[in-house]
Formats: C-alpha cells, sequence, structure tokens
C-alpha cells in the first residue's frame, strides 16, 4: 500500500469513527435532555456539553502534541545516528588499518550519543503512556 493510500484510509478511518461516535453521543444526550425539559433548554444543554467537550479535547491535544514532538525528534536523531554507525561498520570492514582507527574514534564518540539518546526515548515514550 502506498504511503498517500494509507493516508487516505487512516483519514476516512477515523473521520467514520468520530462522525459514529459523536451521533451516539448527541442521540444518547438529546434522550437524556428530552426526559426533563422542553426543545429549547435541548438545544442549549446538548450544546454546552459539546463546547466543554471541545475544550477539553484541545486542551488535551496541545499538550499531547508537545510530548509527541519531542518524542519523534529523539526517535528520529537515534534513527540517524543507528544508520551512520551501521555505514561505518560497513566501511570498517573493507578499510585499511589507519582507517580502522579513524572509524573506530568515530564509533567511540557516537556510542555514548546514541546510549544518551535511547535514554531519552525511553523516558519520553513513558511520559507518554
Amino acid at each position: 500500500m502506498k504511503k498517500s493510500e494509507l493516508k487516505e484510509f487512516i483519514k476516512e478511518n477515523i473521520i467514520e469513527t468520530l462522525s459514529e461516535a459523536t451521533i451516539e453521543t448527541d442521540a444518547a444526550n438529546i434522550a437524556k435532555v428530552k426526559a426533563s425539559a422542553d426543545d429549547d433548554d435541548i438545544i442549549r444543554v446538548v450544546g454546552e456539553d459539546e463546547d466543554i467537550d471541545d475544550k477539553d479535547a484541545i486542551k488535551a491535544a496541545k499538550s499531547a502534541r508537545g510530548k509527541f514532538k519531542k518524542l519523534d525528534l529523539a526517535v528520529k536523531a537515534l534513527k540517524n545516528i543507528e544508520t551512520e554507525m551501521k555505514s561505518l561498520a560497513r566501511k570498517y570492514s573493507a578499510a585499511d588499518e589507519a582507517e580502522k582507527e579513524k572509524i573506530k574514534d568515530i564509533l567511540r564518540v557516537k556510542t555514548p550519543q546514541k546510549k544518551e539518546l535511547e535514554s531519552l526515548v525511553a523516558k519520553l515514550e513513558k511520559d507518554v503512556v
């Protein structure tokens, strides 16, 4: 499946799921309110519930966005370092003694950076969950 097709599929599923949940929630709210109020009150109460839900959802999305952004950046940096280290390892096997020492020095610098990023990713994953 192509990336664009996957995005479209996910988008359709999200929209479908949200519309189903909204319909069920609205129907339940209207049924509860109808039992004890007239039509004007129904519209006002349902509208207030939606405003509160929207505010909560926006607040949660904003707080989560920062966590996910940091996590995404850390994961991306970790993958970049791992890729660089793998390419250096391939070069190491084909290099002569002088180049092997240079590559070892580079890998000695990158290894602590990689471990630091791994611990950061683990910490951010715990924070997100």
